[in-house]
């Protein structure tokens, strides 16, 4: 199936010549870099140094950034692409995928994988593993839905707009302005390869349709008074000059701009909207009504290859799913020890019904949820020495979900610190519906993406700056998501959750990962429809009406990401308990986080070789 790529947008015409932009250019593939062996090494076993792998990984990372501006945006980066988007096309994705390829080639020639220091030798199998996992899923490549009611560009767009590009100068915004301009060919090119999609029978069932639409037909009514031209115009207040001599031009320049801005969104940003919209009515139209991936050609094969992607193990679907009945009947049995220690005459789902309705479960206003949120992290910061070695760098905020996608976003979720210390670390928490919020879970929400959780993690993986970039800025959904839950459950052993109902929703989310094991495969393997799914968390767990209907159509549109959770959390215990055992009272908490978290992202499997290696160096002396 071809893509079109899309084309490259205009230039804002120059009224301002030294503020001129960039324009877009072809993008080409840079040539990887390995060194030369030393002359006295013998041509059939090159000598290595770390210098040189480091040289080779550096190489794959610049070629990749060049491929990709949204990339260079996150990292911090402002160059000559910061008014572009990436390409999309078909040989945009080929030449991603044969650089990875290429690399992994030219690495196994060049380097002996035996001779090399023990962090060079972790980077040439994680490298190596990331190839293999790349290569299985390459296949479906064409089977993701590029526009469901969670993600897709008619969101993506705004958010990155907002949340990611920074503008502290006048070229700052006119890459801004580039970029809205650019907004067009970029929806254009989506949604042509989403109706290539979606008449090969690739497309996202019909209750997802509702979302999109509705979401697409906000953001045009907005008109000019839409989130991106209210941002942008937020962002060049603070550069409008103070002085009054001597700065006509630059507040001539912003008014310009500004102008701009809406020329860009009417003329460019606004009419793909439009076409992106009479393309999703039209699919509306033939979308199937079957939910599991197992409808589509070779949908079997495809699902595995998710599974073993995202869980980083050799698990079937039935393992899953059977993990997945064990650990909700486990939990269960401690959520009816709360139940005794309350005081609660009933069954269990009766407490299900009592704590998913009363209302001192929830909040009558955001600005408390967001306080009570932030004082939680605040008291959990005060104990992160005494179970962590490596701290994080990076400031920490929290966040509302923005209102122009709080309708169909997740409940909470974390972005990344920018490497310069540019940009905080932030959880999304989405206040859209207090009720879908209980009290109960707040602790539990705020210590996986924050502290000890997806804050501590990220911040330390990216100021890894020993590491080379696909370690310090990839991921591992097992171990990173795995990590997340994890921290949800170390909160107690830090001596939170001193609230038996508090402790009762750290349960309550735990339940609901094991519950996710069921379902996904439920869905995906079993054939379970929507409903039947829905059903099955309204009965084995707490959670209103509102949340489950959102992650079981989240389940259904990213198949198999959510199996990641409680498969990386039950390793993580494991490992831990392992590593108690063998060392008794010599365990240290601290050193056995820190073995878990200074690699960064890696396989189950090579996280249980850093912590059994931990643990004979803690042996040893």
């Amino acid at each position: 199936m071809r893509r079109i790529s899309a084309p490259h947008f205009s230039l804002i015409s120059a009224s301002i010549a030294a503020l001129a932009l960039t324009g877009c250019t072809a993008m080409s593939q840079a040539p990887i870099v390995s060194a030369a062996p030393p002359e006295a090494a013998p041509p059939a076993a090159p000598a290595q140094t770390a210098v040189s792998l480091a040289e080779m990984f550096e190489a794959y990372d610049r070629a990749n950034l060049d491929m990709s501006p949204i990339s260079k945006s996150y990292r911090g980066i402002r160059d000559a692409d910061y008014g572009r988007w990436d390409e999309v096309s078909d040989a945009a994705d080929e030449a991603q995928f044969s650089l990875m390829q290429d690399t992994v080639a030219a690495m196994r020639a060049d380097y002996d994988l035996a001779a090399l220091p023990d962090q060079d030798a972790l980077s040439y199998r994680l490298f190596e593993l990331l190839a293999e996992r790349r290569a299985s899923l390459y296949p479906f490549r064409e089977y993701g839905f590029l526009f469901d009611h969670r993600r897709g560009a008619h969101t993506n767009i705004p958010a990155f707009l907002i949340n990611i590009h920074r503008v502290s100068s006048l070229t700052d915004a006119e890459a801004y302005v580039s970029r809205i301009e650019g907004i067009g060919p970029q929806l254009d090119a989506l949604t042509a390869e989403a109706r290539e999609r979606a008449d090969a029978g690739v497309m996202p069932p019909d209750w997802v349709y509702p979302y999109v639409i509705a979401d697409l037909e906000a953001l045009i009514a907005a008109g000019d008074d839409n989130a991106i031209l209210n941002d942008f115009d937020a962002k060049l207040a603070p550069l409008t000059p103070d002085l009054p001599d001597g700065t006509e031009a630059e507040a001539s320049a912003i008014i310009y701009l500004s102008e701009m801005a809406k020329e860009a969104w009417n003329t460019s940003a606004l009419p793909g909207y439009q076409r992106l919209l009479a393309e999703m009515r039209r699919q509306q139209a033939i979308a199937p009504t079957d939910d599991g991936i197992w409808r589509l050609p070779q949908g079997e094969q495809y699902y595995a290859a998710l599974l073993a992607s995202y869980t980083t193990t050799n698990l079937s679907a039935d393992e899953i799913h059977n993990i997945g009945l064990r650990e909700v009947e486990r939990i269960h049995g401690e959520m009816r020890a709360i139940m005794d220690q309350v005081g609660f005459e009933g069954s269990l789902q009766d407490f299900f019904e009592f704590t998913r309705t009363d209302d001192q479960f929830f909040y009558t206003s955001r600005e408390e949820y967001v306080a009570d949120a932030q004082a939680a992290i605040d008291r959990l910061a005060t104990r992160m020495p005494e179970f962590f070695g490596v701290l994080p760098t990076d400031p920490l905020t929290i966040k509302p979900v923005e209102a122009f996608r709080e309708r169909s976003a997740g409940k909470a979720f974390y972005q990344r610190p920018a490497p310069d210390g540019s940009r905080p670390g932030t959880y999304y928490v989405n206040l859209y519906n207090l009720r879908d919020m209980s009290k109960n879970e707040l602790e539990a929400l705020a210590y996986h993406e924050g502290l000890p959780g997806h804050h501590l993690q990220l911040s330390i993986q990216t100021q890894l700056g020993g590491l080379p970039a696909f370690r310090r800025f990839g991921g591992v959904t097992a171990y990173s998501e795995g990590w997340g839950l994890y921290s949800e459950e170390l909160g107690k052993d830090m001596g939170f959750y001193t609230d038996p109902y508090s402790d009762f929703g750290r349960l309550g989310m735990e339940l609901w990962r094991a519950c996710r094991l069921v379902v996904d495969t439920g869905i995906h393997s079993k054939r379970w429809t929507r409903e039947e799914a829905i059903e099955y968390l309204a009965v084995n767990t707490p959670n209103p009406q509102g949340d489950i209907v959102k992650a079981i159509e989240r389940y259904i549109t990213t198949p198999g990401q959510a199996t990641a959770y409680m498969i990386g959390k039950l390793k993580i215990m494991e490992l831990r308990e392992i590593a108690r055992s063998e060392l008794g009272d010599d365990f240290d908490i601290r050193g056995f986080h820190d073995a878990i978290l200074t690699s960064g992202p890696v396989p189950l499997s090579i996280m249980e070789e850093n912590v059994l290696q931990w643990v004979e160096t803690q042996r040893s002396r």
